[in-house]
C-alpha cells in the first residue's frame, strides 16, 4: 500500500518535486556511497568492533581522497 501511495504522490506532485519532498535523492546518494565502499572490499578483516570501526573510517578517508581528486579547481584568469 505504501508503494501505491508513493506512486500517487509522485504523479500528483511531479517527479522532481516528489523526489525533494520524499528525500529520494538522499537515499540514492547513500546507496551510491555504499556501493563505492563495497568496491574497496566486501568484508572487514578486523574481528574487534573498535578495529572494524577504524577500518571503515580508513576506507571512507580513502574514498574522500578519491573524491577530492575529481573535484575541479577553478581560478580566475586575468
Amino acid at each position: 500500500m505504501a508503494r501505491n501511495e508513493a506512486l500517487r504522490a509522485a504523479k500528483y506532485l511531479g517527479r522532481a518535486l516528489w523526489r525533494r519532498w520524499s528525500g529520494y535523492h538522499r537515499r540514492s546518494r547513500v546507496e551510491t556511497k555504499m556501493h563505492c565502499i563495497k568496491l574497496l572490499g566486501q568484508r572487514l578483516m578486523a574481528r574487534d568492533f573498535d578495529r572494524q570501526v577504524a577500518e571503515l573510517q580508513v576506507r571512507i578517508a580513502v574514498l574522500n581522497g578519491y573524491t577530492a581528486l575529481g573535484i575541479p579547481v577553478t581560478e580566475a584568469v586575468g
